[in-house]
C-alpha cells in the first residue's frame, strides 16, 4: 500500500500519472501535463453541490451528492477509475484541496480492494508549488535568447540544442499573426505555466545554474500570455543572434506556414480544405492591416490571393514570396531592429545554423555550472 503524498517535487520530477477527479470545468482551467481528467462529479452536478453547500452547509451537500450518484453514474465512474489504476501503478489522485472528492474518490476504488493514494493538498497546493519553483528557476538559471529576424528558422534551430525550453510548442502556436493551427487548440495560460515550470525545474535539477536557452516572444504566444516574472527576465536576457538571408527566410516561411500547414486543413476540412485555409491566409493578414497601412496591405493581400490561387492548382508557393518579403522588409524586420536597439541586452553570438549549434554546445559546455547534478527516482 503505498501513502498518500506531499512529495510535489518527485511527482513532477519523475512525470507521475496523475489522476484529476474535479469537475471538467476545473480541469480546461489549468491542470499538468500528466494529469487525465475523470471526474466525480460533471459540470452540472459540481453546480448543484455548490449552491446546495452556500445555502444549507456541507452536509447537506454530501446528501445531494449520494443522492446524484445513482447506481449507473457510480459504476461508470468505478469503471473509468479502476482502468487509470490498473494502467497507472504510481499514479496518484487528487481534487481541488485533497479533500472531499479525492477522498470519496478514494473511498470507492478501496471498496473495489484497491488502495490508490492522493495528492495532499490536491491541484491548489501543486499550483502554489509550481508558481514557487518557478520564482527559483529564474533566479538560479540564466536565460540566452535566440534571437533572429522573422522567419530565420529559430525554432528549428532551439529544437537541436541540448538545454532549452520551446515555449511555442509548449503554446501549440508559433508566435505570429500567422501562427495558429488548423483547430486553433492552445492549452490555458495556467497549463502553459504549469508545463513550463516543471520543465525549468526539471532543467534545474539536472544542472544547477546551467544556461537555458529559449526563443524571443512577445507578451503573449497566440492567447497563452507569458507571466510577468518570466517575461521580464527574458527582456533583460542576452541574446544570441541567428543570421538567414533573405531568400532562405522567403522559402522557410513558404515552407512553414503553407507548405506545412495544408495537409491539416486537407485531413480536417475536406472538401472546405481551400475555403478554411485561404481565411486562415487571409484573415491573418487582415489582423495586422492597421500596422501595414493601406497601400501596403492591398498590395500583399492581392499578392496572397492570387498566390493561394496558384498554389491550389500547382502546389508550387513562389509567388508568395513577393508579398512575404513586402511583410519582412517593411514591417517585420524594423521592427526587430528597433525593439533589439531599444533592450540593453549583450549579444553573445551571430552567425547562421551550424556555427551557431556549435558555439550553443560549447558555451553550455563551457559554462561554469557543472555542479549541481540531480538524478531524479521515484519515491514512495
Amino acid at each position: 500500500m503505498r501513502m498518500d503524498s506531499d512529495d510535489f517535487l518527485s511527482l513532477f520530477l519523475n512525470d507521475i500519472p496523475l489522476m484529476d477527479v474535479r469537475a471538467p470545468v476545473e480541469f480546461r482551467k489549468g491542470s499538468f501535463p500528466t494529469a487525465s481528467n475523470i471526474p466525480l462529479l460533471d459540470d452540472d452536478q459540481r453546480e448543484k453541490i455548490g449552491i446546495r453547500y452556500k445555502e444549507k452547509g456541507e452536509q447537506a451537500a454530501i446528501e445531494l451528492g449520494l443522492e446524484l450518484a445513482t447506481a449507473d453514474i457510480r459504476q461508470n465512474r468505478l469503471k473509468s477509475w479502476i482502468d487509470f489504476c490498473g494502467k497507472n501503478n504510481q499514479g496518484y489522485l487528487y481534487c481541488f484541496r485533497g479533500g472531499l472528492r479525492s477522498r470519496t474518490t478514494q473511498q470507492w476504488i478501496r471498496e473495489q480492494g484497491i488502495d490508490y493514494p492522493l495528492v495532499k493538498g490536491g491541484y491548489k497546493a501543486m499550483r502554489r508549488f509550481l508558481i514557487d519553483e518557478l520564482e527559483k528557476s529564474l533566479e538560479q538559471l540564466p536565460l540566452v535568447i535566440v534571437s533572429g529576424l522573422t522567419g530565420c528558422g529559430k525554432t528549428h534551430l532551439l529544437n537541436q540544442i541540448s538545454r532549452k525550453i520551446d515555449f511555442e510548442g509548449i503554446a501549440n502556436h508559433r508566435g505570429s499573426a500567422f501562427g495558429r493551427d488548423p483547430l486553433d487548440q492552445q492549452p490555458s495560460t495556467i497549463d502553459w505555466e504549469n508545463h513550463v515550470s516543471i520543465d525549468f525545474l526539471k532543467l534545474r535539477y539536472q544542472r544547477a545554474s546551467q544556461p537555458v536557452f529559449v526563443e524571443d516572444e512577445g507578451r503573449r504566444i497566440g492567447r497563452v500570455s507569458i507571466p510577468d516574472n518570466l517575461f521580464a527576465k527574458m527582456q533583460v536576457a542576452p541574446r544570441a543572434i541567428l543570421t538567414v538571408d533573405t531568400e532562405s527566410r522567403l522559402k522557410l516561411i513558404a515552407d512553414d506556414y503553407i507548405v506545412s500547414s495544408w495537409p491539416a486543413y486537407q485531413n480536417h476540412y475536406a472538401e472546405n480544405a481551400t475555403k478554411e485555409f485561404s481565411a486562415f491566409v487571409l484573415h491573418n493578414l487582415d489582423r495586422i492591416q492597421k500596422r501595414l497601412g493601406g497601400e501596403r496591405y492591398k498590395a500583399v493581400k492581392a499578392c496572397f490571393e492570387s498566390a493561394l490561387c496558384e498554389f491550389f492548382d500547382s502546389g508550387k508557393v513562389t509567388a508568395f514570396y513577393d508579398g512575404i518579403q513586402i511583410l519582412l522588409e517593411q514591417y517585420y524586420d524594423p521592427m526587430y531592429r528597433y525593439q533589439l536597439a531599444n533592450k540593453d541586452v549583450d549579444i553573445l553570438f551571430e552567425g547562421p545554423e551550424d556555427e551557431y549549434l556549435e558555439w550553443a554546445e560549447n558555451y553550455l559546455l563551457n559554462s561554469n555550472s557543472l555542479q549541481g547534478s540531480y538524478r531524479p527516482v521515484l519515491r514512495y
